[in-house]
């Protein structure tokens, strides 16, 4: 039987309360995320956003050239279409939406500036115009499609290159990897 003075007095040493204390504290330490941690973590990501950008090109072959087909093209005002021409290098042809690779042009949704509107707008119908003016061959590079879904293509009619023809008569510029802009800085 116990001593009733001693209900109140705890059984463990001040020592073993003091352990257990620590012990306590301890398992209730947020987790530490440290420098080490950090890099790992992002090394990881950076690994793994690269991998992601890549597997589509890793995975898909590009197809073969289709052959040259003859269509109307008319211009596109809203959504998609079987034939149309949405801006200086983008179209619609048998219900795919197709970017021409090889060539940036001014954009027209929206323009930046005036003289951006004014050389999209005339790249927009000198594609329409280059486009029925002939057989359309697109030939498929080392990429299928670009972020936005899109068919990238080089385009040929009768032979000659739509990209090259728009570089020619300043309405476009060579794709380089990115879009620049259109407008004057200075």
């Amino acid at each position: 039987m116990k001593h009733p003075m001693g209900l109140h007095r705890d059984r463990r040493s001040w020592r073993g309360w003091k352990q257990e204390r620590a012990l306590l504290r301890r398992r209730r330490s947020p987790v530490r995320f440290g420098r080490n941690e950090l890099a790992g973590t992002l090394l990881a990501g950076i690994v793994g956003g690269l991998a992601w950008t890549m597997l589509p090109a890793a995975t898909s072959a590009p197809a073969a050239p289709v052959p040259a087909t003859r269509a109307s093209f008319g211009f596109c005002h809203s959504g998609g279409g079987t034939n149309c021409v949405v801006d200086g290098d983008t179209f619609w042809m048998a219900g795919e939406k197709i970017r021409i690779a090889d060539i940036d042009t001014p954009e027209t949704h929206p323009a930046r500036c005036p003289e951006e509107a004014r050389l999209g707008a005339a790249a927009t119908q000198r594609l329409q115009a280059l486009l029925n003016s002939g057989a359309v061959t697109l030939h498929p590079i080392d990429r299928d499609t670009d972020r936005y879904g899109r068919k990238l293509r080089r385009v040929e009619v009768n032979g000659r290159g739509v990209g090259a023809t728009l570089v020619a008569e300043g309405l476009a510029r060579p794709y380089l990897g990115r879009r620049m802009g259109w407008c004057d800085q200075s």
